[in-house]
């Protein structure tokens, strides 16, 4: 009687033994069939929701986008002045602080995404004193400039409709910029 031996191998997954399929004298997988088939079932799912997320983002409408876009580019803002006083009272911004905005996003759509227009504020001058907008306003010369804070002045009133593709491209620039500071 000839005996039989098997090759097993561990499953990288489970660690089991199993016994590989050879092709071409090839192990096929390092996984056993179980670790395989749950393999195969979370790309499925992963391929489901790739597809669900592609469908969603062709449906957005483009206040949605610019949604997007505000969080985005308010991450950006907390960033850039993480460490810095808050522009309305001086206090040190630590924990969660806003992005307050100089000139409001309802009565100034169209700079809602300057630069200039938007700093970190804490969020008692933000959310319970509605902007502290005395304050902000003698700060914000200071610390953009007497040129800057006229321009800003100048442009408020200029309009600004962004096309959807022009909102996609302002997501992937404020994108890059919170790379730089992560």
């Amino acid at each position: 009687m000839i005996a039989i031996t098997r090759n097993l191998i561990k499953c990288r997954s489970c660690k089991q033994d199993f016994e590989p399929i050879y092709r071409n004298s090839i192990i096929v997988s390092r996984l056993c069939l179980s670790c395989l088939m749950e393999k195969a079932k979370h790309k499925v799912k992963r391929d489901k929701a790739k597809e669900r997320d592609k469908i969603k983002e062709k449906l957005k409408t483009r206040s949605e986008w610019l949604n997007d876009l505000q969080k985005v580019f308010n991450t950006y803002i907390r960033l850039r002045d993480k460490g810095k006083p808050c522009i309305s009272c001086g206090c040190t911004l630590t924990g969660k602080y806003d992005a307050g905005h100089f000139f409001s996003v309802g009565a100034y759509p169209n700079i809602r995404f300057n630069e200039d227009n938007v700093h970190g504020q804490c969020v008692a001058c933000n959310q319970h004193k509605h902007g502290n907008t005395t304050e902000y306003s003698l700060s914000l010369s200071m610390r953009i400039g007497i040129e800057r804070y006229e321009t800003l002045l100048e442009i408020r009133n200029e309009p600004l409709k962004l096309t959807i593709e022009e909102i996609k491209e302002k997501i992937k620039y404020y994108k890059l910029k919170i790379k730089e500071y992560a």
